[in-house]
């Protein structure tokens, strides 16, 4: 499936050994990255994996610095609790930008009123459900076939039946599905 390559042995991100180019490469063998190459990609990654922008990542990390606890889990716990990524996690998408454009088109409701913004952070209580007109579209039956097959974490509960679902609990660092090193893109922003 799309979104499920990166979190198997197979994602290029993780795996990328080689030299770019042609195979037949020879003796030529990357370099090793710098510390600030490894702290930039790491934060890249981390940008990507959740479709964020570089403004919005840096807005993240300014919150989740001032917020108390370690600025790093702080940062993962906002971008679990963003309203396009609970979708996906939901299992009503099968990547994270798929979830986005769910949430873009107004398909989405948010305690009741509906919500175009993929970036809202879901509080503990919340509730989202789909949209009554969207309830006939196709997007929707595929969303509700998905459902039934995936499991959605700890803190979140899900109703298949209703296509509800509601954050119980704040996300912890082992509730996270991706591998981030939050300590280095805390160096990073910290350089």
């Amino acid at each position: 499936m799309k979104g499920e390559r990166c979190y198997t042995p197979k994602c290029a991100i993780e795996r990328r050994r080689a030299v770019p180019g042609a195979s037949d490469s020879g003796n030529k063998r990357r370099r090793r990255l710098s510390e600030y190459g490894v702290h930039l990609r790491e934060k890249q990654k981390a940008r990507y994996i959740y479709g964020v922008g570089e403004a919005q990542f840096r807005r993240h990390y300014a919150d989740a610095s001032k917020q108390k606890g370690p600025a790093g889990e702080n940062l993962l716990r906002i971008l679990e609790s963003r309203l396009d990524n609970i979708v996906f996690r939901l299992g009503w998408a099968d990547s994270r930008k798929e979830a986005r454009q769910i949430v873009s088109h107004g398909h989405i409701s948010l305690n009741g009123r509906r919500s175009k913004t993929p970036s809202i952070q879901v509080k503990i209580g919340d509730k989202m459900t789909w949209m009554e007109r969207s309830r006939n579209s196709t997007i929707f039956e595929i969303a509700e076939h998905q459902s039934a097959r995936r499991n959605s974490p700890e803190w979140l509960q899900k109703d298949a039946k209703s296509m509800q679902g509601t954050m119980m609990r704040l996300p912890e660092r082992q509730d996270q599905d991706v591998r981030i090193d939050d300590r280095l893109i805390v160096e990073y922003y910290s350089r």
